[in-house]
């Protein structure tokens, strides 16, 4: 397999597991078999070691000595990491995106607001919330950074998707809508406490119940 399949191959198998993970249909302490992961995507074990080692880094996933790779746990402590991590990371982001947004970035980042706003399940929100966050702070060009960020986020949405998935109700996101006018006023300031106030919320709440696993758990 040429290099290139062979990393389009580890992209689908680590984005299709991390969803999974995220969206809670595999729950936490649930093993990775790796021989039934190669299986369902026709892989060979290297591209889903590879995908593996993508899941471990955005942490949700540990592996352990003679117990193999697993769904990495939901602890509190993590949580609150996690949170604050974001907030410096994006705030970092939104300061050197802020020269460069437009109008234009800010009415998409509005749109995905009212997206939001409106979404009738916790998957809808999530992909509207994500889009503002990433609308806002894009145009910061420092890559390397927007990848740190989308690790922690995913490891977020996993704990968002756990606590909001059978609760489920339409809010308003008075925070975003805030963030927008301190950016079209040039206050930039304001909009960077607004931005790491509200990333960090998720950091206050208790983990959540942990749901039953999938076919990929060996339970």
């Amino acid at each position: 397999m040429r290099e290139s399949s062979k990393e389009t191959l580890t992209a689908l198998i680590s984005r299709t597991l991390a969803n999974r993970i995220i969206a809670g249909e595999i729950e936490p302490g649930a093993r990775l078999r790796q021989d039934h992961i190669a299986e369902e995507f026709g892989a060979s074990h290297v591209p889903v070691r590879e995908a593996f080692r993508r899941l471990e880094a955005q942490g949700l996933a540990v592996s352990e000595p003679r117990r193999g790779v697993r769904v990495a746990a939901f602890d509190l402590s993590e949580i609150k990491e996690v949170a604050e991590m974001r907030a410096a990371l994006e705030v970092l982001a939104l300061r050197h995106a802020a020269p460069h947004l437009t109008p234009a970035i800010l009415d998409a980042a509005e749109e995905a607001t009212r997206v939001g706003d409106n979404s009738h399940d916790v998957r809808s929100w999530e992909d509207a919330n994500q889009r503002f966050h990433r609308l806002i702070i894009e145009p910061c060009r420092m890559p390397r950074l927007l990848a740190a960020i989308d690790d922690l986020h995913a490891a977020s949405a996993r704990f968002l998707f756990s606590t909001w998935q059978s609760n489920w109700e339409a809010r308003t996101d008075h925070d975003h809508r805030a963030i927008l006018v301190a950016l079209r006023t040039g206050d930039l300031e304001s909009a960077c406490s607004i931005l790491a106030r509200h990333v960090q919320w998720i950091g206050n709440r208790p983990p959540p119940a942990t749901k039953r696993a999938n076919a990929l758990s060996d339970r």
